[in-house]
């Protein structure tokens, strides 16, 4: 008998590769990797709040729409930037290689056109969302018949919010018309459910604490949450994309999805198989008796 084992009977060998890690060990373990990268994408996609922030301290300070109306124009510059950080994010997640700087510019100009667009759309409905929540909750208070509508339009509020977890993602991994993407992100909502559901409870967390630590949270906001948010989203809502969007496409084609083409070997890597049925047990020789030693 061996110390660690019985080494000559045949059996499943060694592992070609160690077990993958799933859920949460597998979101830390690749979030941990990509930590220092990810904090200077915050900081790249920083730089395009900070026109907005200057115009909407302006406009308090000044209390004049002038700076309201700067703050929109730049405010829609959001879009192409945020699906620049999407991109360079759901690579990460995906755990493919990404460059910060030259991948966001990249995607910055080539999905300019619709997330430009979507830029807008968001602008709209949150000036929208802003004046009407307060309106009908202001209207509640004497007439308790419009809390109705301040709870379709919250509940619209939120399904327009978690419908964002999937758009921009899809800007960057598609070629679907905006039309079409939003269409879909409506229902991806609900098909992946949960995992909207976790990444809604991850946006609340993280807005509660920078709140509750305002304003120290400040000194934070360039280098952290915002590329922290948009991992997890990565990493929590492009398998559903995958799943009910892009697969499909490749299995009524009957093709292979390019994106496991590493998961590929290549023609000239050697691959070892193990086959046990194959293995033949070692004859055993018999012992020889040892004579006696006289020391």
């Amino acid at each position: 008998m061996s110390l660690f084992g019985n080494y000559d009977q045949p059996g499943r060998g060694i592992p070609k590769a160690p077990a993958e890690k799933k859920g949460i060990f597998k979101f830390f373990e690749i979030y941990g990797r990509r930590c220092w990268k990810l904090m200077g994408l915050n900081v790249l996609y920083f730089l395009f709040f900070i026109p907005a922030l200057l115009a909407g301290l302006l406009a308090y300070w000044l209390n004049s729409y002038v700076p309201y109306c700067l703050a929109i124009i730049t405010a829609v510059c959001f879009g192409p930037a945020t699906a620049a950080m999407t991109k360079v994010t759901r690579n990460f997640s995906q755990e493919r290689n990404a460059f910060i700087y030259a991948d966001f510019m990249e995607t910055f100009k080539k999905c300019f056109k619709q997330s430009f667009v979507m830029g807008i759309i968001d602008v709209i409905f949150i000036a929208g969302f802003s004046v009407a929540l307060p309106t009908y909750n202001t209207m509640a208070q004497s007439n308790s018949v419009m809390y109705v509508p301040f709870v379709i339009c919250l509940s619209c509020l939120i399904v327009f919010f978690m419908m964002h977890f999937y758009i921009y993602l899809m800007i960057v991994s598609t070629n679907l018309k905006l039309k079409q993407i939003l269409k879909n992100s409506f229902f991806l909502v609900s098909l992946g459910v949960k995992n909207s559901l976790y990444t809604l409870l991850v946006w609340i967390v993280v807005a509660f604490f920078m709140v509750i630590l305002f304003p120290y949270s400040l000194f934070i906001l360039p280098f952290w949450p915002l590329s922290f948010i948009s991992f997890v989203n990565s990493f929590n809502c492009y398998p559903i994309i995958r799943k009910h969007v892009i697969q499909p496409y490749y299995d009524a084609r009957g093709e292979d999805n390019p994106e496991f083409d590493y998961l590929k070997p290549k023609k000239d890597e050697a691959v070892f198989e193990d086959k046990p049925e194959l293995e033949t047990q070692p004859e055993k020789k018999p012992r020889q008796k040892r004579g006696k030693t006289i020391s």
